[in-house]
């Protein structure tokens, strides 16, 4: 992916209004990392600097133009009220009409909800994670059992 990556870089280099650019998490990018949510690499994340979404699509030079073309560039946001339709227009006019402590507060909470969601998610999986290793260990004693109860001497006389 990294040549690709590269060469979407190259042409998009100086863009007015689109940066195409790679964050090393491992090292001076990690607080960058850490704020946008990225817990593995490669990611790829696009859009509003301050709601960045995650991008699903191919990994080719292609796939990854083709995206670029069609989806970067300014969207809906206060900066940009006229790409907005009118429901999101109507919802960044009640935000901006906050004051700034209560528009923070509100931040604050979402944030802490999808940390929560994923807290939720990652308790689920350590409980299926249990779940699955308590039913192999069952599994594998009941196999035991049934070769200790003569499972290989009934096969050997039933081949004989």
């Amino acid at each position: 992916m990294k040549p690709a990556w590269d060469k979407l870089m190259k042409e998009y280099e100086g863009h007015e209004s689109i940066v195409i650019a790679d964050v090393d998490c491992t090292a001076a990018g990690k607080s960058l990392c850490d704020v946008s949510g990225v817990k593995g690499f490669p990611t790829i994340k696009y859009g509003d600097p301050n709601n960045l979404e995650q991008y699903q699509g191919g990994r080719d030079f292609d796939a990854l133009s083709k995206f670029a073309k069609s989806n970067l560039g300014p969207s809906c946001s206060p900066d940009h009220l006229d790409l907005c339709d009118a429901a999101k227009k109507k919802q960044i006019e009640e935000f901006m009409a906050l004051p700034i402590d209560d528009l923070k507060a509100k931040v604050k909470e979402q944030e802490d909800a999808m940390e929560a969601a994923d807290k939720e998610l990652e308790e689920l999986l350590k409980s299926l994670q249990k779940q699955y290793e308590e039913g192999t260990k069952a599994k594998d004693a009941k196999k035991d059992a049934i070769k200790e109860a003569g499972l290989g001497l009934m096969k050997s006389v039933a081949a004989y």
